[in-house]
């Protein structure tokens, strides 16, 4: 049983008990109008009942965090008969009962009963409609009994009743605040270390490819003390491109890209990539597709310079441009000798 189910059960028993001793008239000749006492406690039972048992929610959503129901499902007209309760069952008793026998267990039992019946309403989230209660029992007790004979006859236990029902949901709603809080935040450091760990074994990765590419350059570097000979060197400098490659462009690239764009180099072309996040959204087969469509266009390419670029377009994935020394001087004067587009898979 939850928490929740614990305290229902208590308020239900106490409830049941405080209208059982209603009707123990330790003297019946003080008693003037029995049927109203009874048709009192008749109309006490089931709203306070009402009160402690609507809205509970079934087991297959209850958790054994919940600690008091919500007193957000409760309609209107149950806190409008919660405040009849209080007017009505405590000036039943006192009219019903003789002067003399107003100080009597049986009829001030109705003071508690209703600090019972605030006390839950307190619980159920209406401090409002609970302290209303209070005054309305309060000024009642003292019209029958007089202030001082209301507080000696179980009013201020109402009032203590009321009061720390409230600090007490006070404290759960913060406690509550604070571990969604908690909540929030653990999430957020999950997914933080998530994130982190996929970008270390990124970097694993770019680590093991750069030194499985530039690992034997560079040991031949040192081995010669930089004395290279000019294939070496070529070498050298394929193996800083292809580095460069790694970090600009990650995503654009595959086997079947890097084949395509080394080949491109070989042959004496200057191939540039520039990933600007162009591909978000693309994953798997997607973005193999794109990929295996660039390398289509490196392999079949003539162009002295080649510039790969991902594309904001959103119909656009990556943009591909080839240049070529046209009829002037220098590189402004290139000719576009290639445009390709590559589309975003739909």
């Amino acid at each position: 049983m939850t928490v929740r189910g614990v305290l229902s059960a208590i308020a239900l028993a106490f409830t049941a008990y405080l209208a059982a001793r209603g009707l123990l008239w330790t003297r019946p000749e003080t008693v003037v109008h029995g049927w109203l006492l009874v048709a009192s406690l008749a109309l006490y039972l089931p709203v306070a009942w009402l009160w402690i048992l609507w809205g509970r929610p079934s087991r297959a959503t209850t958790t054994r965090v919940d600690v008091a129901p919500a007193g957000a499902g409760l309609p209107g007209w149950a806190a409008g008969l919660a405040l009849v309760v209080a007017v009505v069952v405590p000036n039943a008793t006192f009219f019903a009962v003789a002067e003399d026998g107003r100080t009597q267990p049986f009829a001030t039992s109705s003071i508690g009963a209703i600090g019972a019946l605030m006390t839950i309403v307190m619980a159920r989230g209406r401090p409002v409609v609970a302290w209303i209660g209070i005054g309305v029992i309060a000024l009642s007790a003292s019209l029958w009994l007089g202030p001082l004979g209301a507080l000696s006859q179980g009013l201020v236990g109402s009032i203590v009743w009321v009061g720390a029902a409230q600090l007490l949901s006070i404290a759960l709603t913060r406690a509550a605040r604070d571990a969604e809080r908690l909540a929030e935040l653990q999430q957020a450091a999950s997914a933080w270390q998530a994130s982190q760990s996929g970008r270390q074994r990124e970097r694993r990765i770019h680590v093991q490819r750069a030194l499985q590419v530039a690992g034997p350059v560079l040991g031949r570097t040192i081995e010669t003390g930089g004395n290279l000979r000019a294939a070496e060197k070529e070498a050298a400098r394929l193996a800083e491109q292809s580095l460069r490659d790694e970090l600009r462009g990650p995503r654009l690239l595959d086997d079947a890209v890097r084949a395509g764009i080394d080949a491109a180099r070989r042959r004496g072309a200057a191939v540039t990539l520039f990933d600007e996040g162009g591909l978000e959204g693309l994953q798997g087969a997607e973005l193999a597709a794109v990929r295996a469509e660039l390398a289509d266009v490196l392999r079949d390419s003539a162009s002295e310079r080649l510039i790969i670029r991902t594309s904001p377009h959103p119909a656009v994935a990556v943009t591909v441009v080839g240049r070529s020394a046209g009829d002037g001087a220098g590189g402004d004067d290139d000719d576009v000798d290639l445009w390709h587009e590559i589309r975003r898979p739909r």
